[in-house]
């Protein structure tokens, strides 16, 4: 990882620290509505802050969840801390 990544994902993560999470994953999971409201998100503030209930960790891990939000979402996992995670993705100007 460069310095540069390494560098912008400390911004994120320090910007973010006290901010509350922005979308709940509950037990249905990760659904298509849920998708596109995170991309919605992520579109207008190139950053969003996760949350999963416990329900929804019943069948997977936490960093199974994020790791598979970020990739069906196009965007960069920035952190996943307990039962929170940070997704970033660039906004086209």
């Amino acid at each position: 990882m460069n310095e540069q990544t390494a560098g912008k994902k400390r911004r994120i993560k320090r910007k973010l620290r006290e901010e509350k999470p922005t979308i709940r994953i509950g037990k249905s999971g990760a659904s298509q509505d849920l998708l596109n409201e995170i991309e919605k998100q992520l579109d207008k503030e190139e950053t969003v802050k996760v949350k999963m209930l416990k329900s929804a960790l019943a069948k997977n891990e936490a960093k199974q969840i994020a790791s598979k939000v970020a990739e069906q979402t196009a965007a960069t996992l920035v952190e996943v801390r307990g039962h929170t995670f940070i997704l970033y993705k660039h906004r086209k100007k």
